[in-house]
């Protein structure tokens, strides 16, 4: 198994990338894999929140490159086998966004091109201190152009564009200056800092997560203008929602909220 799915007790979803020979690199059958499990979770209210983590020292090395190569010798040179690879990826990419459970990313290890845009996609990502990032693709003539997108969606124009045009590594010190990653802690507190915070959105109601993701990221690509008058019919709906009469009645009330999760 490439992908091992294990499901806890308090409705947190964990997906562990168990392909360390291959340094957990993005192949179709792992992509695949993610996709099927990414949309099983979507609708599942047993599933309150979805982590991502990985087997060995590396998170996840990206596209593996010797298939890559191996693809050159089609008839086409690999531009059919190259186009659906990163289409593929990029649908995987999209789906952790539009998921309707927050996805956090558990970094022990290396994270580069495509894992490093895995990592930036995810809604939430906490590292081991040792982690380290990177988008060296440049470094190969075949320059991150995908990985891209999710980088430059959660770090700065300066500091994407350094990490895409000199390839470096950067530490997890770095990556939390940037936003790349919300924390790192030391490799013995990794799992445990994870499961806390996970259990912590885990406890809040389903149905105001499953509404704040999604007008988060809706909002995200508005105008100032456009943003207000969504998010405020957002939360007019919202509420109107049981929860939300619940949440706030027993706020005035002094006592712990019963949740709905139809």
């Amino acid at each position: 198994m490439i992908l091992e799915t294990k499901q806890t007790s308090d409705g947190i979803l964990r997906l562990l990338l168990n392909d360390p020979k291959n340094k957990n690199a993005l192949s179709n059958k792992l992509m695949m894999q993610l996709k099927e499990q990414l949309f099983k979770a979507s609708t599942d209210n047993s599933i309150k929140v979805i982590i991502i983590a990985a087997v060995g020292d590396v998170f996840c090395s990206g596209h593996n490159l010797k298939e890559l190569t191996d693809a050159r010798g089609n008839e086409d040179d690999g531009e059919s086998y190259f186009l659906e690879l990163f289409n593929l990826c990029s649908s995987l990419m999209q789906m952790i966004i539009s998921c309707s459970k927050p996805v956090i990313a558990e970094i022990n290890g290396v994270a580069t091109a495509a894992g490093c845009q895995l990592v930036a996609s995810c809604d939430l990502a906490i590292a081991s201190d040792s982690s380290k990032f990177a988008t060296p693709g440049v470094n190969i003539g075949l320059f991150c152009s995908t990985p891209m997108v999710a980088l430059s969606r959660n770090v700065s124009k300066k500091d994407s564009m350094k990490m895409l045009l000199t390839g470096d590594m950067i530490n997890a010190e770095e990556a939390k200056r940037i936003s790349l990653i919300n924390d790192h802690v030391s490799a013995g507190k990794l799992h445990d800092s994870v499961m806390s915070l996970a259990k912590k959105i885990a406890s809040k109601p389903l149905s105001a997560v499953k509404i704040g993701k999604d007008a988060f990221y809706r909002q995200y690509e508005m105008s100032l203008t456009e943003a207000y008058e969504f998010t405020s019919k957002v939360m007019t709906d919202n509420s109107l929602s049981d929860n939300a009469r619940e949440g706030i009645a027993s706020f005035l009330e002094k006592r712990n909220p019963t949740w709905r999760e139809d």
